[in-house]
């Protein structure tokens, strides 16, 4: 099992309406692609900062880091958002 946890700069938004629109769109993306569980753990009143907590079960670790991989690289070609830091925890 794995624990990505991504905090974000949503440079767009300006209202936390428009925050909450972002933010459903990019975690339902990676939802559909990757097939972890996501949810924002942080900075839920920030209009303009999130932090997003994804998880990911499998029997090898290998396997766990190199789909949250490719979680940050997906997020990083987004172009809606920043990751200002994020950190990855193998349990």
């Amino acid at each position: 099992m794995g624990l990505l946890t991504v905090e974000l700069f949503l440079g767009e938004a300006n209202s936390l309406k428009e925050k909450r629109r972002l933010l459903k769109g990019l975690i339902d993306r990676i939802k559909a692609r990757f097939n972890v569980s996501v949810a924002e753990v942080g900075e839920q009143d920030t209009w303009q900062r999130s932090v997003v907590g994804i998880s990911f079960v499998s029997c090898e670790q290998a396997h766990v880091h190199q789909v949250l991989a490719a979680v940050v690289r997906f997020i990083e070609r987004q172009g809606t958002v920043l990751i200002t830091d994020y950190q990855t925890e193998l349990l």
